[in-house]
């Protein structure tokens, strides 16, 4: 997950095609060297080190990956929520909740659509720190995405060589500081209330170069009930103690005080006002704040033909949520209160050891490492009561402390011979849950207990060259899917009984054949078919009350077909299209307290077609106009897919962005209009509500501005 200090970050971003090297290969000698330079731009072969952990280009990699570039990104977009750069990749799905309480909703190939907050089931790293805790959790909302330089998407087989994530890697990249110091800043507004404050400062003298931002975010949201303040700061900084060494050291800060939560709506309240909550959330006045802060380093160093690199991280968590929960019978001796209070105190480590060496007739490359994650909560629960008056804190109903912990090792190994590269990979995971229960009174007996997972999860790959242009692969991999910490904290009717210590871990068989490709000099094309067989799946068991209570289904099924295809079309136009066909059912029945789910019936929360589009023009040197088109279609809301479905839209957004520079000044501006042809549609569902509160709608027609200013030294 660490660069080689010997890169600099245009030699990290994308090469030309392999056909157009090699035809330079064969006649360059025989031209002038201005021939090839004017066609030097650099496009469409991303050098990645996801996956593969060491770098390398996308195209020779026997799985999917895709690489999103910031800066494009950055320029068009409000810079606020993850789901503006990853709604262009295959075989991703992200859910923008429109509710800053619960986070996005980010689904790879299925795996995390029933998170009812945050990502589940998908590992979230920045800068080599993960933001996921050891049980699999992890929140998109801690990226930082006005320093980021890229984001790499891995799916498939050998996102199980990352652990306890059987679904995919979503890795952040900020940018590392080069060049003379400079400043910047930035504003944006728009509809529902919408604010952007933005000032960072970057740059690189004596061999220490820094990154420095903050910012503020605001909203009235969409929805009534929907406001939310977040406030961000960031900084990184990389010093070269000599030519082959690097530290970098980042640390960042999340906060978000009573930001509101509107919670799902039912049906009929979304028909007669998609912007309507439903009365339990003003009563209860449904909310959650956020302190998030958190550091970590990373220490890479070359010993000849070997590299050792070395992290660590730690930081802290507080959060403080108010539930809908009415008082009755439901607040009984074992039920853990209307209110979540928990801080979370968290650290980790990891160290890899690589190296390349001549075997037999190819060059291989190994790779070794281990990884050490914890995190410890201190839980309570409080009513959300006092006498007749709802929504403040009252008595106390839970206090435990929670703790999770992950110790994994790996090994990795790329062997490349003539036009064959075979890559292999095994991670042996031991994930550990302990429950130290406070809270034990008449009614509610002592719920600590402990509970470990261990799995060895093994992967293969191979890759063919075809053609310069051209390369086949095939994947296969094991992996396995803990519980979180969530969804083993309730069990009984109603989510009244302890801690759920009989879910199993979810185990899945995946495989993957896949082509990319190039066509001619200015298109890429990749293709990939996969099928996932997954034993013994969590799903919801019940869900009212603000508690969830998940148990083991037998056995699921996904296949599904993913296609991109991104042109040059000539020095002004450029276009994209993304194509993900996905079928997941389960593969046999089971019953649950909603009753019987057939063999055949879909997963919730996943559509079967998912699709995005874009055309972009640049007539000129600083200005860009794009179109984007994203279509998905109809989800399921719940096991038996007999409650209506949130139907399929098909939104069109519009940008336009522009830059100019005068001097040492650089000035951006940026117009975007969001839901064109304001189309009202359900943006996410809350999979498996007991309440029928499954939809939560996206807004109409919605208008940004911005404007920016930097200025060099």
């Amino acid at each position: 997950m660490l660069r080689s200090p010997t890169l600099r970050p245009d030699a990290l971003r994308i090469r030309r095609p392999r056909l157009q090297l090699a035809l330079a290969a064969a006649i360059g000698p025989a031209l002038p060297a201005a021939v090839f330079a004017a066609d030097a731009v650099p496009t469409l072969d991303p050098v990645v080190v996801t996956g593969s952990r060491v770098e390398a280009q996308s195209f020779d990699l026997p799985f999917s990956i895709d690489v999103v570039e910031m800066g494009e990104v950055q320029a068009g977009n409000l810079g606020v929520n993850a789901s503006e750069a990853l709604g262009r990749v295959p075989g991703l799905v992200v859910q923008n909740r429109q509710n800053y309480a619960q986070d996005l909703q980010i689904s790879i190939r299925g795996f995390g659509s029933r998170a009812a907050f945050g990502v589940r089931g998908v590992k979230l790293i920045a800068d080599g720190i993960p933001a996921s805790t050891p049980d699999g959790q992890g929140q998109a909302a801690t990226f930082n995405l006005d320093t980021a330089e890229r984001i790499e998407v891995m799916r498939g087989p050998f996102s199980t060589i990352y652990g306890n994530h059987a679904g995919g890697v979503i890795q952040l990249f900020s940018r590392d500081p080069y060049g003379p110091p400079m400043v910047r800043g930035a504003f944006l507004a728009g509809s529902w209330g919408t604010a952007k404050f933005d000032v960072g400062a970057e740059g690189e003298k004596n061999g220490i170069g820094y990154v420095l931002d903050a910012s503020r975010f605001d909203t009235d949201g969409y929805r009534d009930h929907s406001s939310a303040t977040r406030d961000q700061l960031f900084g990184k900084l990389r010093i070269r103690p000599d030519e082959d060494s690097t530290l970098t050291l980042v640390a960042s800060a999340l906060e978000q005080d009573d930001t509101e939560d509107p919670l799902g709506l039912t049906w009929a309240t979304y028909k007669r006002d998609p912007r309507a909550v439903e009365a339990v959330a003003e009563t209860f006045d449904t909310r959650k704040s956020i302190d998030h802060r958190q550091a970590g380093g990373t220490y890479e160093r070359r010993f000849g033909a070997g590299r050792l690199q070395l992290s660590a991280y730690g930081g802290e968590r507080s959060v403080i949520q108010y539930l809908s929960i009415p008082p009755g019978p439901q607040n009984g001796p074992r039920h853990s209160g209307g209110v979540v209070d928990f801080d979370r105190s968290f650290h980790g480590a990891g160290a890899r050891w690589i190296h390349t060496l001549q075997a037999g007739p190819g060059e291989l490359t190994l790779t070794g490492g281990v990884d050490f994650d914890r995190s410890d909560d201190e839980r309570k629960g409080f009513q959300n009561f006092v006498g007749s008056t709802v929504g403040v804190k009252g008595a106390l109903k839970r206090d435990e402390t929670d703790t999770v912990t992950s110790l994994d090792p790996y090994v990795q190994a790329n062997w490349v011979i003539d036009k064959w590269t075979l890559q292999a990979g095994l991670r042996h995971s031991e994930v550990e849950f302990e429950v130290d229960d406070k809270y034990i009174a008449a009614g509610n007996p002592d719920d600590s207990g402990d509970i470990t997972y261990r799995k060895t999860t093994p992967a293969l790959g191979l890759v063919y060259q075809v053609s310069p242009a051209l390369n086949l692969y095939a994947s296969a991999a094991r992996g396995f899917e803990t519980p979180t910490l969530t969804e083993l904290s309730y069990s009984g009717t109603g989510g009244t009984g302890g801690f759920n210590f009989g879910l199993k871990p979810a185990t899945s068989k995946q495989v993957e054949l896949g082509a990319k490709a190039f066509i001619g000099d200015n298109t890429r094309l990749n293709a990939a078919v996969f099928q996932i067989r997954t034993d013994d799946e969590l799903v919801v068991e019940s869900n009212t009350g603000g508690r969830a209570v998940f148990r083991n289904a037998a056995s699921t099924l996904r296949r599904g077909v993913e296609l991109a295809l991104e042109s040059d079309f000539s020095r002004q136009w450029r276009g994209r299209l993304s194509l993900t066909r996905l079928q997941a059912t389960y593969d046999s029945p089971f019953t649950t307290g909603n009753g019987r789910i057939d063999d055949g019936n879909r997963l919730p929360g996943i559509p079967a077609l998912s699709a995005f589009a874009e055309l972009e023009w640049k007539p000129r040197d600083g200005l860009a106009a794009a179109v984007e088109t994203y279509y998905r279609s109809k989800l399921y809301v719940e096991d038996t897919n007999t409650e209506r479905a949130a139907p399929a839209y098909t939104l069109v957004n519009l940008r336009l962005a522009a830059e100019q520079k005068s001097g040492d000044w650089t000035f951006g501006q940026l117009l975007r209009v969001d839901n064109l042809f304001d189309r009202e549609h359900i943006a996410s569902v809350i999979v498996g509500d007991g309440n029928g509160r499954f939809y939560e709608p996206g807004p109409t027609r919605s208008l940004y501005v911005g404007a920016r200013a930097s200025y060099s030294f």
